[in-house]
């Protein structure tokens, strides 16, 4: 098995010997770029699943929507250069997530209307996605086995369940950066295990799983708020406490300092794209005033790409909505900005170091 913690592993080719990162983008693949996704440094695994989706739906159509978007991105990085070198490529997993997504649709809508009364359909929903979570497992085991980078691109917060523990195999006292409006700690939600409100809750369950650091968390339920005061592991930075930090006279630069100092020396990133600034993902799911800025964004990856070693990511929640144009066939500002957040996170997974 090669080592993924090797930081000399070969470099792959430019995708052709006359790719113009500078050009339009021709090819069909991530970022515009014309390479096997096998062959990439960063391998992404899109989980077109939304089964579990409580409020607003549309989360499924998210992979296909950062796809269409990452070839209007400039692959130029300012904080981490010429990211698209490494190779980061989308897997073709064909439909199978999609249609056994679309499977359990019916079920799972009787679970939300019902106010989650219906646990024998719930159980089935999470079966459907018991073998989701197994797919996205394996692909991400093959992906570690082979020295590379996996993620995954959702889909419901639900989709990376099967990446964390591959990672957390991997990766024994790994960390979880998670960048979100919500703790995502609870047990079950309307009786789904495989939830998006219940992601964390079954990541720290794995065996290997190491601390939790939680940043622009903003809804939180009293369970969830009982869990965090009991489990040493999980260390949160609160919205509201960031807001009045920085009210009072403090720098985002220190409060990401602390941030990366919480978390141990390897990390997984996973950003629900709701943890951001709601004008920049309108029509996520489920969006909350607060959260952060890009440019936050920004800052805490490379501080963390400069300290830690990052061993994976996911993206998820991203609903591509319409832009508000006479072309209502374009996607909008949901899969422009998350198309920019993948590149970035890729950007740091390639070059942090792992000093911490």
């Amino acid at each position: 098995m090669t080592d993924p913690m090797n930081d000399d592993l070969t470099r792959t080719p430019p995708a052709t010997p006359t790719f113009d990162p500078d050009a339009a983008a021709t090819a069909e693949g991530l970022f515009g770029l014309d390479l096997d996704p096998l062959q990439a440094r960063v391998q992404v695994i899109p989980v077109p699943w939304e089964a579990t989706a409580s409020y607003g739906r549309g989360t499924r159509h998210g992979p296909a929507a950062v796809l269409r978007a990452s070839r209007q991105v400039d692959l130029e990085d300012p904080d981490f250069g010429p990211v698209w070198e490494a190779g980061i490529g989308l897997l073709d997993l064909g439909d199978g997530v999609q249609r056994a997504s679309d499977r359990v649709e019916a079920d799972a809508l009787a679970v939300i209307e019902s106010g989650g009364q219906r646990p024998d359909l719930a159980a089935r929903v999470d079966r459907v996605a018991d073998e989701v979570q197994l797919n996205v497992q394996a692909q991400a085991a093959r992906i570690l086995a082979d020295g590379r980078i996996p993620a995954v691109l959702g889909g419901d917060h639900s989709t990376p369940f099967g990446l964390h523990k591959a990672i957390c195999r991997a990766f024994p006292g790994v960390g979880f950066l998670h960048i979100d409006a919500h703790a995502d700690l609870r047990q079950a939600f309307l009786g789904f295990r495989h939830s998006h409100a219940s992601i964390f809750h079954n990541t720290m369950g794995l065996p290997g799983a190491g601390r939790l650091v939680g940043v622009g968390w903003r809804d939180i339920g009293s369970a969830e708020r009982a869990r965090i005061a009991e489990d040493p592991r999980i260390r949160p930075f609160f919205d509201h406490d960031i807001a009045r930090e920085l009210a009072g006279g403090g720098t985002w630069r220190d409060i990401a300092a602390r941030i990366v100092e919480a978390l141990p020396p390897v990390v997984h990133i996973s950003v629900d794209i709701d943890g951001l600034d709601p004008t920049l993902c309108p029509s996520t799911g489920t969006p909350v005033p607060g959260g952060l800025s890009f440019r936050d964004l920004q800052v805490l990856l490379r501080l963390l790409a400069s300290e830690r070693k990052v061993v994976g990511f996911d993206l998820v929640e991203v609903n591509p909505g319409r832009w508000p144009l006479e072309d209502h066939e374009r996607d909008g500002i949901d899969a422009i900005v998350g198309a920019r957040v993948l590149y970035k996170l890729a950007g740091c997974a390639l070059s942090s170091t792992g000093l911490g």
